[in-house]
């Protein structure tokens, strides 16, 4: 039989207003009170009921996240910022992914629905729509990477044609003009602005313009050494490859082994991301770096701000900003 917060509060000598106060942390309690009930708990081992917490104070202490995948080192740092921003406030992290389609996504909102006090949503078929259809009005959000028009949620992204713009042109200062890319997955928000970053650095850079030189892939390394095998076999072949994540680039650098090449002597090799594994890999590579572990912090960071200001705050759009990480696939020696 489970113990009830009136023993608690019997053994510890206090009200049962008095030990709810200690548990909820809703009112300031003396620190000698305050151990004295958390010893009488202990002792009782008294597990104090959550839902009816949550129920009596709308809060659940809890902040969703929802991934379209946890496979990979990119979500599981992004994970990691979040989960370690979370516990510092005194929150739980409920993560939730693999999410293909809308009718996913929208099982998905309807689940954290009353479970959390606000939700953090990384989804390429998220739109306005199905949020407003699925979510009430007076819950946060933050989008990671996300369409969604207009201004009526938080949103965070990535400046991703920026970062392979800048990457282009550094392979262009090297000499490079035939430069091809191994695109990512199709109709996500990331890839489609990468790939953009790639055509205009491209076409402002007199380098050569050519389908032949994109490649359709996805994010994850089956599909860089397919994608790369490809490329390989146009003739003449790219003397670059810009890899639209590192992942692809790490699959990538397998191809080109097999076919008998050298990175970077015979092919310059870039990503996107710098995952952790990506200075330690043979050569080292050279990528675009983006705060992966602070994405995480930030979006948790907005989520809480907006729960404490029960959503009536100014909803903020901002774009994280990425730079070179200049290593050895690329030719580069520091």
């Amino acid at each position: 039989m489970s113990v009830t917060i009136r023993e608690v509060a019997s053994r510890a000598g206090v009200s049962i207003a008095t030990v709810s106060r200690v548990f909820n942390n809703s009112d300031p309690v003396e620190e000698g009170t305050r151990a004295r009930v958390k010893k009488a708990a202990t002792e009782l081992r008294y597990v104090p009921n959550v839902l009816g917490r949550s129920l009596s104070m709308r809060r659940t202490d809890s902040i969703g996240l929802l991934l379209p995948d946890l496979f990979g080192e990119f979500f599981s740092e992004v994970i990691r910022g979040c989960d370690q921003t979370a516990q510092q406030s005194n929150f739980h992290l409920l993560v939730s992914s693999s999410h293909n389609n809308r009718q996913e996504i929208e099982a998905a909102l309807r689940m954290m629905r009353g479970r959390v006090d606000g939700l953090i949503i990384m989804s390429p078929h998220i739109d306005a729509s199905t949020l407003n259809e699925n979510l009430p009005r007076t819950l946060p959000v933050v989008l990671l990477n996300c369409h969604v028009d207009g201004n009526a949620f938080d949103s965070i992204n990535i400046d991703n044609r920026g970062g392979v713009c800048q990457m282009v042109n550094h392979l262009l200062s090297h000499g490079h003009t035939r430069i091809g890319i191994l695109k990512g997955t199709e109709h996500n928000i990331d890839a489609a602005e990468r790939l953009r970053g790639y055509r205009d650095a491209i076409a402002e850079g007199s380098a050569v313009v050519s389908p032949d030189l994109e490649v359709p892939g996805e994010f994850s390394e089956a599909s860089g050494y397919d994608a790369a095998r490809t490329l390989l076999s146009r003739n003449p072949r790219p003397t670059a490859i810009v890899a639209s994540n590192d992942s692809m680039a790490i699959g990538a650098l397998s191809a080109i082994r097999e076919s008998g090449l050298r990175v970077p002597e015979d092919i310059a090799l870039v990503g996107f991301d710098d995952i952790p594994v990506a200075a330690y890999i043979t050569p080292s590579l050279t990528t675009v770096n983006v705060d992966i572990d602070g994405l995480g912090v930030a979006a948790i960071t907005q989520v809480i701000h907006a729960v404490k200001n029960r959503n009536g705050h100014a909803k903020q759009q901002s774009v994280l900003p990425t730079r070179l990480s200049l290593r050895h696939s690329c030719g580069c020696t520091n």
